[in-house]
């Protein structure tokens, strides 16, 4: 969910629906994303926190923005119990609160479907990541079936005004590539995150600042 201090209707659903979520496999995905980060990390739109718990201890310090007042309220509780420090600071993945170059990676995490400029938010992902710098993204993108890309395509503008400006049409690891950085991995699997839900396409991966 990604500074405008902001509460949206969504995201109390979203606090009801994430941890579902999560038991059907989210949090797995979670743990293979942030395995073997180290340093200082910049989490974009980190929610309620539920990524928190999944820090190696090799991360010295994670700085989760999130512009949403309901999220963060949710995430301070979580963040006392993460395995690694945790500031929770308000802003949007379009204008970062950090420094040039001030962290050793970036975290998106189910959030480059809802910012409001992808390019703008890798954009400034890659400002804020040090030289070689990495991002690890997990997230869900359009079908590469050519009817179930364009039903996406179709519903996507009133999904969008639903789930809380959710983009089911995006192409998010080929924006990954235009914004300059280099993919080094990344794996892409159908996933149902809910009971009655579709399998949806999603990607998992890893990239690097030049």
């Amino acid at each position: 969910m990604a500074g405008r201090q902001k509460e949206s209707r969504f995201a109390r659903t979203y606090l009801r629906l994430a941890p579902a979520a999560d038991a059907r496999g989210v949090a797995a995905h979670r743990h293979t994303l942030l395995e073997g980060l180290d340093g200082r990390v910049c989490e974009v739109g980190s929610g309620q926190g539920l990524n928190f718990a999944h820090y190696p201890a090799a991360v010295t310090g994670v700085v989760a923005v999130e512009p949403d007042v309901t999220l963060r309220r949710a995430a301070r509780g979580t963040a006392g119990s993460a395995p690694v420090p945790v500031a929770l600071v308000a802003g949007e993945a379009e204008a970062l609160p950090l420094a040039d170059a001030s962290c050793d990676a970036v975290v998106a995490c189910l959030v480059l479907c809802s910012v409001a400029d992808q390019p703008r938010a890798l954009a400034e992902a890659r400002r804020v990541l040090r030289p070689d710098g990495r991002l690890v993204f997990y997230e869900h993108v359009r079908s590469g079936h050519r009817l179930a890309g364009g039903l996406e395509d179709l519903v996507a503008p009133l999904w969008s005004r639903l789930a809380g400006g959710c983009h089911p049409n995006r192409d998010t690891a080929a924006a990954i590539s235009a914004a300059g950085f280099t993919i080094e991995a990344v794996d892409r699997f159908g996933f149902s995150p809910g009971a009655g839900l579709p399998r949806t396409a999603h990607v998992l991966g890893r990239a690097r600042r030049p």
